[in-house]
């Protein structure tokens, strides 16, 4: 247990990083699942919030285009809060033939 505490875990902290940044990712813009799976409005995601704003008729691409860019900064800050720690992930798991 000690070396696994002491030495596999430093190791595998970018790794667990980077798959945390996409896990975050992939689940923070899902569409089709929320989609499926809600009744009610009110407990719509961000990402079905977004599409609520596209009328029948006509789309106000203002208000389409701010909501986006406030749904894209939590994942914005997310990348630059650990982005030491996924460029370090992504670089190690490409040394493995080495």
């Amino acid at each position: 247990m000690r070396v696994w505490w002491s030495i596999l875990l430093p190791l595998l902290k970018p790794a667990f990083a980077a798959a945390a940044i996409f896990s975050f990712i992939a689940h923070w813009n899902d569409f089709l699942g929320p989609l499926i799976f809600l009744n009610t409005e009110d407990k719509y995601t961000v990402a079905l919030g977004v599409n609520m704003f596209f009328g029948e008729y006509q789309v106000n691409m203002s208000l389409v285009m701010a909501y986006s860019v406030i749904v894209t900064l939590p994942i914005i800050v997310i990348f630059f809060a650990f982005q030491r720690y996924f460029v370090q992930g992504i670089a190690v798991t490409g040394m493995a033939g080495r």
